[in-house]
């Protein structure tokens, strides 16, 4: 595992990462910055391990031999076309086999510096989980609580840039949390994708510094955080962040734009709310909705569906919480760095440039 860290912590020695498994396999997850060069097809590769079990492991290896040839080939024609004499790639496939290894072979003998990555992407998945299990515990985090729509994600910004240091789970996830909290045309990773999105962001991080971070609950949308990120997070000081009820309608409005310019898509969404709601508030919602009322359709779910909900949250984790600093923010004001600034203050927290 040693061996594989120091592989990768010494990335800038190869000219590029090459994944050679298939899309599907892509897809799921890569090690960061990785190209997909599949040796196999989603469909090649399905037809392979077929014979393997229903044949002989000596016909699969015959028939996926001359799959993968074909297939480097192709890549050779293609993609690797203009890579110049001397290029430096690290390759890899599931655990470092014969697919990562055909094409590694194949770019040695032509002349480029080719490595293969010892274990694969296999070994690189356990070196993440192990990261998501000892990295959490060395950092120190201020986490920032408070309702929906007091602005939490804009400060989270703001203080990164007023030169604080900081984690945006929500930004990694592709999902803002809440009930409304899809992004419009951006599907959220795997788990496995948001396992290496975060791992990499917490080696980037300074322990000597502290870390903001946005109260999440267990799960943000479909991925879920490491427990031991939620543990030391409910464990930290907090800074309890209010708005006024006018800012927070008015910074829904703006977060949600989006879904309320897709009356469907919403009013779909808000869908889901039965079994929490009353169909028939559900209807009402789903008319203001039709009426184009913004402001009062975020007003009544502020006061009717968020703020109860926060009541019975998971926020009860947080055993500093009722030692939280508060802060009064103005999340749809121009000065939010300066109103960030104004907290590093008040916490003696020094800024830092990137």
């Amino acid at each position: 595992m040693k061996h594989l860290l120091a592989t990768l912590d010494r990335v800038d020695d190869f000219d590029e990462i090459i994944d050679v498994r298939t899309p599907l396999e892509f897809a799921d997850d890569h090690i960061p910055g990785a190209i997909n060069a599949p040796v196999l097809s989603n469909e090649e590769r399905v037809v392979v391990g077929t014979l393997y079990k229903q044949v002989s492991p000596f016909e699969a290896s015959r028939v996926g031999a001359a799959l993968v040839a074909r297939n480097i080939a192709a890549h050779l024609e293609n993609l690797f076309v203009d890579r110049p004499q001397g290029w430096r790639p690290l390759v890899y496939c599931w655990r470092g086999g014969t697919r990562s290894g055909s094409m590694t072979t194949m770019f040695n003998m032509i002349g480029w510096r080719a490595r293969q990555l010892d274990g694969g992407y296999k070994a690189y998945r356990r070196a993440t989980l192990e990261a998501l299990e000892q990295l959490p515990g060395t950092l120190r985090y201020i986490v920032l609580t408070g309702p929906t729509g007091s602005g939490k994600t804009r400060l989270l910004n703001a203080l990164g840039g007023a030169g604080a240091q900081t984690l945006d789970l929500e930004q990694l996830a592709a999902h803002r949390g809440s009930l409304l909290g899809a992004w419009a045309g951006v599907p959220q990773p795997t788990q496995k994708g948001f396992d290496t999105r975060l791992a990499q962001a917490l080696r980037q991080l300074d322990p000597s510094r502290p870390v903001f971070v946005e109260a999440e609950s267990r799960k943000i949308g479909a991925v879920a955080l490491p427990a031991a990120l939620l543990a030391a997070m409910h464990d930290s000081p907090c800074v309890d962040v209010r708005s006024s009820r006018e800012d927070r309608a008015a910074f829904l409005q703006q977060d949600y734009a989006q879904l309320f310019d897709d009356p469907a898509s919403l009013k779909a969404q808000l869908q889901r709310l039965v079994g929490l709601h009353s169909r028939e508030r559900v209807s009402g919602w789903q008319a203001l909705v039709d009426l184009g009322a913004r402001r009062e359709l975020a007003r009544e779910l502020i006061d009717e569906h968020y703020d109860p909900a926060y009541a019975h949250s998971c926020h009860a984790h947080f055993s500093r919480l009722p030692q939280a600093l508060r802060m009064d923010f103005r999340p749809n004001d121009a000065d939010v760095v300066e109103q960030a600034r104004a907290l590093m203050t008040r916490l003696d927290i020094d800024a830092q440039s990137s």
